[in-house]
């Protein structure tokens, strides 16, 4: 919320400065974002009057123009602006005057023709980002005065970052509720009174949609004058605030907005067919906003249409074919109610974010509606004249909430507040907040006001008081309570050592979003639906992800296109799935490696990372456990992984992750360039781990058997490895896989495995009878589970 101090002084004003204003709109959790001068530093610039307009006798773009500036004799000025007319009043910068960039007015001539200071543009004078021409004053501005006095120029722009929660204080009238409460001081509004009806005009309404909008109002305004200019003062506190001024029926209405907080929309009443109908869209409609965008409309989408087409997005914006034009001589004015949840995330569904969506989805007070319409309607009236019928007002009460009544104890504002504040104290901080309260045993019972949506039980109350109180008040106590120590087990996965040490193998942590956006998911994880957002930041992020890759995906593609060419990353975080009507979350580590497996250097020579690069640093992630061989590799396919190189972690029997190079189709899509390598493993299931316990060595030697098999191709050694250890796992110490030859002598789709068998006894020397039986139960094995044989 932006807003002039001088504007709002004039509703409250506090003997404090604005640094101290602004203090204490922050410790009131009004974050104070900004206070800027409305104007740079300028001076001897005056109003004027241009009398004469001559043209240059050397320059055909150059006039002479005599202004008045009440002073002795009318100024000699030359200006190229070509919007410069006699009988103007405008912005004149007297010789000696000094202009925003310390630009100073000197006696000057142009093309031989002497000039005697500068008519102003509103960029020149920094009132604007850019200008046409000169800026034009109204007829009524007084000739001679110092222009920066006469616009209050002095003034502050102030910009209050608003929590959701506080949608009071989207209007001037907020604020300045808020100044009269923390300073003790009065808060005086402007005087609002009824504005009657002199003709009979009125526009039927059907509200059929009346959950979304139970209250809606309209006033019919004929003979406009559709020439009319919008008065300097109030172009002034739409500038102060952030708003640029379009029309004197757009300007007004956008004035409310900022002094009340309830937002309106002018119709041209030519362009309407009686009645206006409060609905939700149908199938298939379509309507072009006034910005001319077309937007297909959703059935979940609250409109305001007449007995023919839809009219606005309600609570969001006009449409263009309905909109007030420069043609425009009468008007119906509109003033509703949309409840919150009607209006929250519709805005954003389209693209879009307006300021009447701002509020209405932050909550508009419900009672405000009918003040806002003779505000309105006296400020039209006075600009651009015009005749009002009656006001017709349609509501459901009904379907408008009530404000809780909220039980408020003594005691418990103590309990929370860690202070004790007195009964007096606590009643005066609720009137001055607008409460309705009755005193009662130990406490009060309090109703908030209309306009307060974020009070609604006890604690919300208690805040209220501790924050007019002042957080300053109360002083820092340490409190006193039990503490129960739980350690971690020892056996228990230790996060942290997890990324110190893939930190030490060259990777580094990344943080990515949990949001995706649809295409991406279907990429990576076709078999599975992804949890949708019902209110997402943008189309782009509207699916939860259900593993980590896409985050690190875009990571890599966003490094390499920026000429990274090595990548080496890791990320922990959650994975969302729907499993029965809930979401499953689930903490995931996951990394992603692509690029050369060194970094430039001359000491070896460059090669590209590989499948075994990142099995590798995963099984160095897996010895933390304590229970590194009890991890298993098998090959399977996955969506997202090359078919031939990928494979399923598994622990315990169980699966628990995924490794392998991204699939050719997926990087080419991805627009990533050379093989990329993935893994994700579930961080529950490395909890399962193994401390590590001392075993005496055995006394006596240990002997080595060297065998070489004969055996399929496709059987990977893991499974050779555990079958040998199961066949005699009390003397089998190790095994060592040292050649694998496939060619010459082998026949095809089979491979020669030799492995060198470590066998030691504990309690004796092993005998060549003892060794040649254990061979011969590994064989045997062998060639039962494996259809392994011994190479000739």
């Amino acid at each position: 919320m932006k807003f002039s101090e001088a504007w709002l002084r004039e509703w409250a004003n506090p003997a404090v400065a604005t640094e101290e204003l602004a203090e204490q709109f922050s410790m009131a959790g009004l974050e104070v974002d900004s206070v800027e001068p409305v104007a740079p530093a300028f001076s001897g610039v005056v109003v004027g009057e241009v009398l004469a307009i001559e043209p240059h006798p050397d320059a055909n773009k150059l006039r002479i123009c005599s202004v008045n500036v009440n002073a002795e004799e009318p100024l000699q000025i030359i200006c190229g602006a070509a919007n410069v007319a006699e009988g103007m009043r405008v912005p004149v910068a007297v010789v000696g005057a000094r202009l925003p960039g310390d630009f100073k007015i000197k006696k000057a001539k142009l093309r031989g023709v002497q000039s005697l200071g500068m008519i102003c543009s509103a960029s020149e004078l920094g009132l604007a980002d850019s200008s046409d021409g000169i800026m034009p004053l109204p007829a009524d501005a007084p000739v001679g005065d110092d222009f920066r006095d006469w616009l209050q120029l002095d003034d502050q722009t102030i910009d209050i970052d608003l929590t959701p929660d506080r949608g009071d204080c989207l209007g001037l009238a907020g604020i300045a509720r808020e100044v009269g409460v923390i300073n003790r001081c009065p808060v005086t509004p402007p005087q609002i009174d009824e504005v009657p009806a002199v003709i009979d005009d009125r526009f039927e309404v059907q509200l059929e949609a009346t959950e979304a909008c139970p209250r809606y109002l309209c006033r019919v305004i004929k003979g406009i004058n559709p020439t009319a200019e919008t008065p300097i003062w109030m172009q002034e506190r739409l500038r102060r605030s952030g708003i640029r001024s379009l029309s004197p029926v757009v300007d007004v209405t956008n004035y409310v907005l900022l002094e009340l907080g309830q937002p309106m929309h002018g119709f041209d009443l030519g362009q309407l067919s009686a009645p206006i109908r409060v609905r939700m869209a149908e199938a298939g409609e379509k309507l072009t906003l006034l910005g001319g965008q077309e937007v297909e409309l959703k059935p979940d989408t609250l409109l305001i249409a007449d007995v023919n087409r839809p009219l606005a997005l309600a609570g969001i914006m006009g449409g263009e074919g309905s909109g007030v034009s420069a043609e425009t001589s009468d008007i119906l004015l509109e003033s509703a109610f949309f409840t919150p949840t009607a209006i929250i995330g519709k805005a954003r569904a389209y693209g879009l974010h307006t300021d009447s969506s701002h509020r209405f989805e932050r909550g508009v007070d419900p009672q405000l509606q009918a003040q806002a319409m003779q505000r309105a309607t006296a400020l039209l009236l006075d600009i651009v004249g015009g005749e009002a019928g009656p006001v017709v007002e349609v509501s459901d009460e009904e379907k408008i909430e009530a404000r809780p009544q909220i039980l408020l104890r003594h005691q418990r504002i103590q309990r929370l507040l860690g202070i004790e504040i007195s009964t007096d104290e606590v009643e005066d901080i609720l009137s001055r907040l607008e409460m309705q309260f009755s005193a009662e045993e130990g406490g009060w019972q309090v109703t908030a006001p209309s306009c307060r949506f974020d009070i609604s039980i006890e604690a919300d109350l208690i805040e209220e008081v501790g924050r007019i109180y002042g957080y300053a008040r109360i002083p820092i106590r340490r409190g006193a309570f039990g503490m129960e120590l739980r350690g971690r087990a020892e056996a228990d996965f230790d996060l942290l050592r997890a990324k110190e040490l893939l930190v030490s193998r060259d990777y580094q942590e990344v943080i990515t979003y949990s949001f995706i956006s649809p295409e991406l998911h279907k990429q990576l994880d076709p078999g599975r639906d992804g949890v949708r957002l019902a209110n997402p930041i943008s189309a782009d992020m509207s699916v939860m992800r259900t593993s980590l890759w896409p985050g690190l995906l875009q990571t890599a593609r966003y490094n390499l296109s920026r000429q990274q060419e090595r990548v080496r990353i890791f990320e922990s975080g959650l994975r969302f799935l729907e499993s029965a009507g809930e979401i499953d979350q689930r903490q995931m580590l996951a990394g992603l490696i692509t690029g050369p497996q060194l970094s430039e250097q001359w000491g070896g020579a460059a090669r590209a990372v590989d499948f075994f690069d990142l099995k590798a640093d995963l099984e160095a992630l897996f010895t933390l456990t304590g229970a590194g061989a009890g991890f298993a590799f098998s090959a399977a396919e996955h969506p997202a992984l090359h078919p031939g190189q990928s494979a399923a972690i598994e622990f315990a029997g169980r699966q628990i992750g995924w490794i392998g190079m991204l699939h050719p189709a997926l990087e080419q899509q991805l627009d990533l360039d050379g093989s990329t390598y993935l893994f994700e493993v579930e961080l529950e299931a490395l909890n399962a781990g193994r401390l590590p316990a001392f075993a005496p060595l055995s006394k006596f030697p240990s002997i080595r058997r060297d065998i070489a098999l004969l055996m399929d191709a496709e059987i990977p050694f893991d499974r050779v490895k555990r079958c040998v250890q199961t066949a005699a796992p009390e003397i089998v110490k190790d095994i060592r896989l040292f050649d694998v030859y496939t060619g010459e002598k082998v026949d095809s789709g089979r491979k020669s495995l030799a492995l060198g068998l470590i066998l030691q006894e504990s309690s004796h020397t092993l005998t060549d009878e003892e060794v040649d039986a254990v061979v011969d139960a590994v064989l045997k094995r062998l060639a039962d589970e494996l259809g392994a044989k011994l190479r000739e």
